[in-house]
């Protein structure tokens, strides 16, 4: 376990926004995120640097950075508009920072606490907090095993075809891609995440999210995805936008379904023939939630295969079952340990 040791706060007095800032930040139209890095700058005046850093101190909770971080916390909407995301924990910040050190815009330490040996090259704004500030911003009651918080850019990878202008970036992150996984409808954080892990472990071109799924930044979706976040491509977008991607490059769609709940003899058994049968395919692996399954779109695009199980129970949970496809259908290169047999 990494223990943070206390030290003394630096020398500063608290300081507080301007009016002017903090108008800007009530609700109302989002402000852009360049609007919003400017708020950002004068939040809490400098009160020392080292090694570049940028020492800073908020005691209040009606900061307006404070505001600015819930906000980031509770709203999907405000974190797409910001292109920011906030990571609640060292654990999780030390597991960013291993791909994007640099992504980082604030790091709020409680008071007293000691800068983390290996963030000691971070030269952005450090944000010395009250425990109440604290509080506020993580959403918790307590503060102890909360002492570290950072307000993050959200990664360049990420593509919300929802609002972004430019479609064609949508080919630029996937590249003749051999393996993307889709996602219909999964509103659970933690089960998102975890597949995101998943995909990331066994080497998949990406992830797509259809319509109904919960952001991929969401609190509970970053930690469950321990960094993959970060370093996998990931797209929000519609039926339409997949199925042009399908098109472009002649991907061959299926859904992982249960047995029980239709037409067994429609329905694929996953076995190592049918993962050696589909190596030099490209493939599109969609997975939906276990409270209302796939959609419609999803059972009229996609041939359907399901996990061969003796036991009783009919399903298995969907980041269980996304582990098992996704490691045997991975690509190529990655399949010498697979040993589930039919």
């Amino acid at each position: 376990m990494l223990l943070l040791a206390r030290a003394p706060p630096p020398p500063v007095a608290a300081t507080n926004y301007s009016a002017t800032s903090e108008r800007a930040l009530r609700p109302g139209r989002l402000p852009s995120s360049r609007a919003v890095v400017a708020m950002a700058a004068p939040a809490a005046k400098s009160a020392s640097s080292r090694g570049g850093q940028k020492r800073k101190q908020v005691a209040s909770v009606a900061n307006p950075l404070v505001k600015h971080c819930v906000k980031l916390r509770l709203s999907a909407a405000y974190r797409r508009s910001c292109r920011r995301l906030l990571l609640v924990g060292l654990a999780p910040i030390l597991e960013m920072c291993r791909f994007e050190l640099d992504a980082i815009d604030h790091l709020l330490l409680l008071d007293g606490v000691e800068i983390p040996e290996v963030l000691r090259e971070f030269s952005g704004d450090v944000v010395f907090v009250s425990a109440a500030v604290m509080k506020k911003v993580s959403g918790m009651q307590s503060v102890d095993s909360t002492e570290a918080i950072a307000v993050m850019h959200m990664p360049r990878h990420f593509l919300d075809l929802g609002s972004h202008e430019d479609e064609d970036a949508l080919h630029g992150l996937f590249n003749h891609p051999k393996r993307i996984l889709v996602l219909d409808g999964i509103q659970d954080p933690g089960n998102l995440g975890t597949l995101i892990r998943s995909a990331c472990a066994f080497k998949w071109d990406g992830v797509f999210l259809l319509p109904a799924c919960c952001d991929p930044f969401n609190e509970k979706a970053l930690r469950a995805a321990r960094g993959a976040s970060l370093q996998l491509p990931i797209v929000s977008g519609a039926w339409h936008d997949l199925h042009e991607l399908m098109t472009k490059y002649n991907m061959k769609m299926m859904a992982g379904h249960p047995e029980s709940s239709s037409d067994a003899s429609k329905i694929h058994s996953l076995s190592k023939d049918l993962a050696d049968s589909l190596l030099n395919e490209s493939l599109c692996l969609v997975l939906g939630s276990e409270g209302n399954g796939l959609s419609s779109e999803t059972l009229q695009a996609c041939e359907l295969v399901n996990i061969p199980m003796e036991g009783t129970f009919e399903s298995l949970n969907v980041s269980v079952a996304g582990g098992i496809f996704l490691f045997m259908l991975q690509p190529k290169h990655k399949i010498d340990s697979r040993t589930l047999t039919p």
